[in-house]
């Protein structure tokens, strides 16, 4: 059986971690930051690790992980 292919926009959002929970950047700092808090902002930076529901469905994009 040949192999299963990824979804090449999922392979460059996502990565997985190593007990296999999904990682992925802070939504909403790609422009529009002067009407955004300076809370927000900080609390944006970096990763954050998707909910179980919205994993199920980034998995069927990334076969082998």
């Amino acid at each position: 059986m040949p192999k299963m292919k990824t979804k090449s926009g999922a392979k460059k959002r996502f990565k997985v971690t190593a007990t296999g929970r999904i990682k992925v950047a802070q939504a909403g700092k790609r422009h529009g930051m002067i009407k955004r808090t300076r809370k927000f902002i900080r609390n944006a930076r970096g990763t954050t690790v998707l909910s179980p529901q919205d994993e199920k469905i980034v998995k069927q994009f990334l076969p082998y992980s």
